[in-house]
């Protein structure tokens, strides 16, 4: 470590200032977000809403389905509108119709000056902010007010059982009578008309410039980009450029090592798998089936964009509603990712510390079975919870919370934090050894190690939401656990553990993996720690946000141009050793992971990354496109690579079908790319030219999603949907095979493995 200390020492730093910055600006965003008032209140005296209905109203929304059916500020589901644009559309143009018919003019047969002097008057109002700060009030003119009522009573009809909005409900994938208390109808359209309202008022002491930042778009009401919205973009895309220039020419100019000589033999050949090491295999097979049940899952909810409450005809949505298949797709795509990525911690931590520390094997076990409890009584609960009606309480701690990627109810993520520090743990003990004995890849273990404390530390933050939480809070914290979590930590726990499998391969000198690790790492939280804010730029932040999010979204880039070339280059490695073909799959995985980190991440994510961009494609379907080929293109296909180079530790080479990855490998890869490219992207482009022409209130309705374009679109992406569902069922059969095959035989004593640990 002698020759990286200087990089350990800019790592710290980085560490320290970005999250210092990432905190400031979350003080920042608790200080401006928009004021909650005490009561909403109309000019002749009458209380519309109360603040503790708004409070109310967002746990009903959240308890209802929240970002598993619609979105609020952008995030979450893309069948149901997005209720803070639909709402804010709704309530201008009946304000508009009452402000015309006021000045005694058919709203119908209105002459262009007319037209604009209605629309000039209602825009005015729209903008103009009557929070009072002192009262705590907001006050709307008594016109405006019947507005108001007007769009509460068409979501107080559509979150019921008015059979006038029946057909509205199935194009919705909504079902009947989804908030059966007319209190808490009432408090939804309370919060439906804050979020509204701060989407729409501009914030104090400026003009022009909503508490979102005119998000979203929405010409009626002023809402258009914003200049410093346009202004960052471009210096994001100049910097963009300008670093991937200064990186490839660095990359070009440094010094380059003479390359490894892998031996003639497999050094792993001759390792015994340790008693906790076999009790991992349960894991992957856990792995599997949850794959399965994601991709059955996914099926399903994409069909409801086109049926709404049935699956080829059948009633699906009586027992199975979209909400919760929903939840399950992404749910469980996390589920089994992680549970792919914690294996490997476990498979190779005896096999780096040399040893097997006692009670070892209990500890992988108990964590195996709570993680199972964990997963099944979440899922359960969240089903359960939703077709019962069970209420903000039950939603909150045990059923579904409503928030995407993060839906499981509050009792579950306590006892999943326990069970991440018992990996962090049970990790730490078996790599202590490696740790403390001086050694080349001493570095990339401390590094594995690191980053899983990490992991299991930061999932703290999945707890610092509470049911009353300001909801610009909410998606702040959220974001911390959603980004940082899967995007950083996570990403910098696989990328040390590939470079271990590397070098234990001999691909790899373990002198410069050491090196490259530190500074790779150095390289992705410099972009990644502070990139978490690109999410949060129409969530009720103040201006910096977009300014930080927009320059450090863009340097999230810079390193993924560069993996798919360090890809090729290991299978390059991997080349002309007739051993290494033991290892085809797995390495063909992490060169799968470098393209979709390329293409998924880095060309799919820049191309929304930018607030010009993302102005107009928050909610929409290219969001959809980036992030199913950045979720499985990078993390699930790390995953399986990771998974599949395990296995062929913990079974006899003989058990192997190699024949059935194949088919497998370009199923899954050749499946995603048809899904995202045939499928998803023109969805998102064709939503895209509605939002920017009409407004996103337009993009997100049910004239648009279910228009014949669109609805077309959704069946195209049965093609790569079936492609993609052979390859998993292929893994699945290489998995059954190993199952139900003879137990591996060890081929040497296991102190063996303190040799190769060493």
């Amino acid at each position: 470590m002698k020759n990286t200390q200087t990089l350990w020492r800019w790592l710290a730093l980085i560490f320290v200032l970005s999250f210092g910055a990432l905190a400031y600006l979350g003080w920042q965003i608790y200080l401006t977000a928009p004021p909650i008032p005490n009561a909403v209140v109309t000019a002749s005296g009458q209380t519309l809403y109360t603040g503790a209905q708004v409070q109310r109203g967002q746990q009903v929304w959240l308890a209802s389905g929240g970002q598993q059916q619609g979105t609020v500020w952008g995030h979450g589901a893309y069948v149901a509108p997005d209720w803070s644009a639909d709402w804010l559309h709704r309530e201008t143009v009946a304000l508009q119709k009452l402000r015309a018919k006021s000045l005694s003019l058919h709203p119908d047969t209105l002459t262009a000056t007319e037209r604009g002097a209605v629309q000039g008057a209602v825009q005015e109002e729209m903008r103009r902010n009557t929070y009072d700060a002192a009262s705590g009030t907001i006050t709307v003119s008594d016109l405006r007010a019947q507005a108001i009522r007007a769009t509460a009573d068409h979501y107080a009809a559509l979150f019921g059982k008015d059979p006038a909005l029946a057909g509205l409900r199935v194009q919705y994938a909504m079902t009947e009578d989804e908030v059966q208390s007319p209190a808490d109808r009432e408090a939804l359209t309370a919060f439906f008309f804050w979020t509204a309202w701060a989407a729409a008022t501009d914030r104090p002491g400026e003009t022009g410039l909503s508490y979102t930042s005119n998000w979203p778009h929405e010409p009626l009401v002023g809402n258009t980009m914003t200049t410093s919205a346009a202004m960052w973009s471009m210096a994001s895309i100049i910097l963009l450029l300008a670093a991937i220039a200064a990186m490839l020419w660095l990359h070009g100019a440094g010094k380059h090592e003479e390359e490894a000589q892998p031996p003639k033999t497999d050094p792993l050949f001759g390792l015994a798998a340790t008693p906790s090491m076999k009790a991992v295999r349960k894991y992957f097979f856990v792995v599997i089936g949850l794959l399965l049940l994601q991709i059955g899952m996914g099926a399903i909810t994409a069909h409801y964009a086109v049926e709404g409450q049935s699956f080829f005809g059948i009633p699906l949505a009586e027992v199975l509603p979209y909400v919760v298949s929903r939840t399950a797709h992404t749910q469980v795509g996390i589920f089994w990712i992680a549970t792919a990525w914690l294996a490997t911690g476990l498979y190779i931590a005896p096999l780096l510390g040399g040893k097997e520390p006692k009670f070892q094997r209990l500890g992988v076990d108990f964590l195996f079975y709570a993680l199972l409890v964990i997963v099944v009584g979440s899922t359960a609960c969240g089903w359960l919870g939703n077709l019962q009606r069970a209420g903000t309480d039950f939603s909150f701690w045990l059923g579904n919370q409503g928030l995407e990627f993060t839906s499981m109810g509050r009792v579950w993520q306590y006892l999943l934090f326990v069970g991440l520090l018992l990996w962090a743990l049970l990790l730490g003990r078996a790599l202590w050894p490696a740790l403390k004995t001086p050694s080349e890849s001493r570095g990339l273990i401390a590094m594995v190690f690191l980053s899983a404390t990490c992991i299991g530390g930061f999932y703290a933050t999945s707890l610092t939401w509470g049911q009353t939480t300001h909801y610009s809070m909410v998606e702040y914290w959220r974001w911390w656990l959603v980004h940082l979590w899967v995007e950083g930590f996570f990403e910098v726990f696989a990328t040390a553990v590939i470079a271990l499998i590397f070098t234990r391969l001999g691909l790899v000198r373990a002198s410069s993996a050491n090196r490259a690790i530190v500074a790779e790492t150095i390289v992705f939280l410099f972009g990644g720690i502070l990139g978490t804010l690109h999410h949060l730029y129409w969530t009720g932040t103040p201006t910096s946000v977009i300014a930080v999010g927009a320059v450090f979204s863009a340097l999230e880039v810079v390193p993924l141009t560069l993996i798919g070339l360090e890809a090729l280059q290991n299978w390059k490695r991997s080349q002309g050793v007739p051993w290494l073909a033991a290892y085809k799959w797995p390495v063909l995985c992490f060169v799968a992971v470098g393209f979709w980190n390329t293409v998924g991440a880095g060309l799919l994510g820049f191309a929304i990354n930018p607030p010009a961009s993302l102005y107009y494609v928050q909610g929409l379907n290219m969001t959809a496109a980036h992030g199913h080929a950045a979720l499985f293109g990078v993390y699930g296909m790390l995953g399986i690579g990771l998974m599949l180079f395990c296995l062929r530790g913990l079974y006899a080479r003989s058990l192997h079908a190699d024949g059935l990855l194949k088919p497998a490998f370009w199923g899954l890869n050749i499946g995603l790319a048809m899904m995202v490219f045939l499928s998803l992207v023109p969805a998102g482009i064709y939503q895209a030219w509605a939002s920017i022409t009409q407004g996103l209130w337009y993009a997100r309705s049910a004239e648009i999603i279910h228009s014949h374009v669109m609805e077309t679109l959704v069946w195209l992406r049965v093609p790569g949907d079936i492609v993609f569902s052979i390859g998993a069922l292929y893994l699945a059969i290489y998995a059954l095979r190993l199952l139900v095959g003879r137990k591996a035989r060890a081929t040497v004593p296991a102190a063996g493995v303190a040799t190769a640990g060493r």
